[in-house]
């Protein structure tokens, strides 16, 4: 059995085995508008909800050369911002939103079409089948990463991802991250939960 202290071990060592167990890993789709108005789109894997019932969510994002992605400062700046759900049929343009281009948005390059929040002044995938509008609630730096806490505010929720009035797992097929370069996607399991 392979048993060793974290502090044996590579950063990368580390990063694999906890990204490979802590899986899947949903993947949030965020739009921000900068200061400027300038829109971006990035998808984060380090996700999920805090509440329900009081909904939140939280994403983490790592630093370049130790200053803030486009994402998370747009958030900081703003306290706003968006979660589109990202789903199997786009994954490749999910993947091609984690670019950083040197002109124009994430939107643009990866031909992703928006649609504008309701309640805050940000952007949102317009073919999501659900997307939440969300306010900073809370910010934290972990390890170097940042922890951006959101209180959802608005949900938009497609059609076609509703059943009997609810919005229905069996008719979005999500995708996840596991370890390493690999993808997920749900299959819901019919199971009758007794607690």
């Amino acid at each position: 059995m392979f048993e060793r202290d974290t502090d044996d071990l590579s950063a990368s060592e580390r990063e694999r085995i906890v990204k490979t167990a802590v899986s899947p890993r949903p993947v949030a789709w965020v739009g921000t508008r900068d200061a400027s108005g300038a829109d971006n789109l990035a998808p984060f894997s380090s996700y999920t909800y805090v509440g329900a019932e009081d909904p939140s969510v939280l994403f983490t994002a790592s630093r370049r050369d130790g200053e803030l992605k486009d994402t998370p400062r747009n958030v900081i700046d703003t306290e706003v911002f968006s979660v589109s759900v990202a789903t199997a049929d786009v994954l490749e343009t999910v993947d091609h939103t984690a670019a950083d281009p040197e002109e124009g948005d994430e939107f643009d390059l990866a031909g992703v079409e928006r649609a504008e929040c309701d309640r805050i002044d940000a952007p949102y995938v317009a073919d999501a089948p659900i997307a939440m509008e969300c306010t900073l609630h809370d910010r934290q730096e972990i390890h170097g990463r940042t922890m951006l806490i959101g209180d959802v505010v608005r949900f938009h929720a497609a059609d076609a991802a509703m059943r009997d009035g609810q919005v229905d797992s069996r008719e979005i097929t999500t995708i996840g991250r596991l370890g390493g370069p690999y993808y997920t996607y749900t299959e819901p399991v019919e199971f009758e939960r007794r607690y």
